[in-house]
């Protein structure tokens, strides 16, 4: 099994202005950072999967961006947000201003063709974000709720021309994403 996810990444050259974010947290205890050269919006994830299917998982992508009608766009990576909510902190991320109306046509298209070959519907609402953060703990609840309140980071605009299919390994120091397939926009 192959545990994938559909994604739109980061440029490198905007993994220094996520670290800045991630150091600005960094007095916080409890929480466990994400490498900022990894950092991704994640598109959908599709868990577990057997490797076999992933022609089948090309093929409705591959429909679904034409249908979505979304070519290449600019994107604004800024300000700061948590999931669920500040009081309950488990993710700490980054979200989209300027591209979130494209990155939202293009889950909508996507998680319908993915759900029509029998992947399992996103339970929440989708928002474009970028996970710098995880939290284990609520040890550095309260510095978490004032950087969040007070900080509205802009990490810098980036122009997407793809999504991908990525491969997610779990290793004892974080996980390590390799790119199976692009598709172009």
């Amino acid at each position: 099994m192959k545990r994938l996810f559909l994604s739109i990444d980061l440029p490198e050259d905007l993994a220094d202005e996520v670290a800045a974010v991630q150091e600005d947290l960094s007095e916080a205890g409890g929480l466990r950072f994400v490498d900022p050269e990894q950092a991704h919006v994640t598109v959908k994830f599709l868990g577990d999967t057997d490797p076999d299917r992933v022609p089948e998982i090309e093929t409705a992508v591959e429909t679904a961006i034409d249908g979505a009608a979304v070519g290449a766009f600019d994107a604004t990576v800024a300000d700061l947000g948590v999931f669920p909510s500040l009081e309950y902190i488990s993710v700490v991320w980054l979200g989209v201003r300027a591209g979130a109306d494209e990155m939202t046509r293009l889950h909508e298209a996507i998680e319908r063709e993915t759900t029509a070959i029998g992947f399992e519907a996103e339970r929440h609402d989708f928002t474009p974000h970028v996970t710098v953060a995880r939290m284990n703990s609520a040890r550095g609840k309260e510095h978490v709720q004032r950087v969040v309140r007070e900080q509205e980071p802009v990490v810098g605009t980036f122009h997407v021309t793809d999504v991908r299919l990525k491969e997610s390994t779990l290793e004892d120091d974080g996980p390590v994403y390799d790119t199976v397939s692009r598709f172009a926009l």
